[in-house]
């Protein structure tokens, strides 16, 4: 009786949901202890080398360009006063309702030798049919690109956040020494973010290791690639789990040195001596050279692919809004809807169990499961494969006509590991905002457990609720990897249709699900949007 007092239902919940979203990537670790085949061999020999160095090439490019253009802009539209400030403060965030994998297809529809940009080139500077102005865009340094100016936003935000809490008092002592605005920024600004800076732009290494739509569209060597061929072409899973697990290796690498680095730094302001930014006024041209600043990541990550897009939609056949596009439309959002709800539902309850029991145990489980945002959902996918089949040989094989392996069980599994950490956050902001007096005044009047979340809890925390759902939908939306291997025979969701007329070089044929995603991917930007407006720095 004791034990089940200090173990109960709400201490084996978080346990169990732990051991679930670990068990795809610990079997894809496990990998590495298994016999190396012949493929492995080839692998090693020809290409794991190119893995490797296009891998580390294109995180370093899209990294060291995300950092500048998301710490610059950021500094730009907190510090200064410029036409077109207010718009630049949200719309500089539009860029991430684009996944890189469109972004990818719509540029080469620009640039390619016969794209949009050379075509009408062309006639501007009296060219031939066999010149071109524009180079081509497919290979890594245009991946490069794609990925900085889709991904930019991440650093955007968090530095951004960080700059509004800096005080005036700093750069008043900078300039006192003689330091120019440019060296305040350089020498104060950005080693006091640096936490920021990291975190924002190691989240972006994140997405660029774990894309594979637009790495796949350029022919680059990449391990997704790799381990994507290694699965399909090779028809090989133990090797291509052996190439995941090297990649997951290296990621958790990244994540510990980075955490390393920064663990005994202490960037904070002393609050009594903090005072506001003090927001400076520009001269027209110093105004002009912000906005041009600001607007080339919007044009370039935003309006370039939306007018691409739009082109398409006026070239082609509007018959293609067929009931096989509804009905793609519609395993889409009910796949993405289902998925939100449950990974919802489970960080409601994680959080709960936090709060009612206040449990040194759930409290550090709850840190390992946001670990799956950081898993490319190529490897998760792998993993639940080789998961699923495990428990359909051992398990499921007595119940005849019931499986596991490429059901829809495997999508929503992989969905929600890959999308809790979203959940998570919205909760955890949600839960800070709820008194502790609340809870000592249910539990005076009997109430406790499930009737204390949704009778007291779950009412004050339907914001969290909702905005839990529209973001993780918009990030299964936009998901294609994972969707791309575990979804059923004959299933396709809005991503897999976008990739396979790109993969074929339908690009017109492109632009119906793209838009589509796009548009359901403004969802959560229109409400960070309204936060951003609402959530200015408290100046007094």
């Amino acid at each position: 009786m004791r034990f089940l007092k200090i173990f109960s239902i709400w201490h084996a919940l978080p346990v169990f949901t732990l051991l679930f979203f670990l068990s795809p990537i610990l079997i894809i670790l496990s990998s590495v202890f298994a016999d190396y085949s012949e493929n492995w061999s080839h692998i090693y020999e020809y290409v794991l080398a190119d893995y490797i160095l296009n891998s580390l090439f294109l995180v370093s490019g899209v990294s060291i360009l995300v950092m500048i253009i998301g710490s610059l802009t950021a500094w730009l539209v907190t510090n200064y006063q410029f036409f077109g400030k207010r718009f630049f403060e949200w719309g500089l965030i539009l860029p991430l309702a684009i996944p890189p994998y469109i972004l990818a297809y719509t540029f080469t529809g620009l640039f390619d030798s016969y794209g949009t940009m050379n075509e009408i080139a062309r006639p501007l500077f009296n060219l031939q049919q066999n010149e071109m102005l524009f180079p081509n865009i497919r290979n890594i340094y245009g991946a490069i690109i794609v990925f900085s100016f889709t991904l930019y936003p991440y650093v955007y935000l968090i530095c951004r956040t960080a700059f509004l809490n800096q005080s005036r008092s700093m750069f008043e002592v900078g300039r006192t020494l003689g330091l120019s605005q440019v060296s305040i920024f350089l020498k104060l600004a950005l080693p006091i973010v640096r936490p920021a800076l990291i975190a924002g732009t190691m989240i972006v290494a994140m997405e660029t290791l774990s894309d594979f739509g637009a790495v796949d569209h350029f022919a680059i060597s990449t391990f997704t690639t790799g381990i994507f061929r290694t699965w399909y072409g090779m028809y090989d899973l133990t090797t291509a789990m052996q190439l995941a697990s090297m990649l997951l290796i290296f990621i958790t690498f990244c994540l510990v040195i980075e955490r390393t680095s920064r663990k005994n730094a202490d960037y904070s302001t002393i609050g009594s001596n903090f005072k506001p930014i003090q927001v400076k006024r520009l001269s027209s041209l110093g105004s002009s050279i912000c906005f041009f600043l600001c607007f080339i990541p919007i044009f370039i990550g935003f309006i370039l692919p939306i007018l691409e897009i739009l082109n398409w939609s006026l070239r082609f056949n509007s018959s293609f809004f067929n009931k096989q596009f509804f009905s793609i439309s519609l395993n889409t959002v009910l796949l993405s809807i289902l998925s939100a709800i449950l990974c919802t539902f489970i960080a409601m309850i994680i959080n709960f169990s936090i709060r009612y029991k206040n449990s040194p145990l759930i409290k550090s489980i709850n840190p390992f499961l946001n670990i799956g945002y950081a898993v490319p959902g190529l490897i998760l996918a792998v993993g639940i494969v080789q998961l699923f089949v495990f428990l359909d040989n051992n398990i499921l094989n007595s119940f005849e006509g019931y499986f596991l392996t490429g059901s829809l069980f495997g999508l929503i599994f992989a969905y929600i590991i890959k999308s809790y950490a979203l959940a998570n956050s919205t909760y955890e902001a949600g839960y800070q905002k709820i008194s502790q007096a609340i809870d000592d005044s249910a539990r005076v009047l009997k109430s406790k457990g499930l009737n204390l979340l949704f009778r007291v809890h779950f009412p004050i925390l339907k914001t969290s609720f909702f905005t839990s759902i529209l973001l993780v939908t918009s990030e299964v939306v936009k998901e294609l990897p994972a969707t791309l291997i575990l979804r059923p025979f004959n299933f396709e969701t809005l991503a897999v249709s976008t990739y396979i007329y790109a993969s074929e070089e339908r690009m017109v044929e492109a632009a119906a699900p793209a838009t589509a995603i796009i548009l359901i991917g403004l969802i959560p930007i229109f409400f960070i949007s309204q936060m951003i407006r609402t959530s200015r720095l408290e100046k007094s």
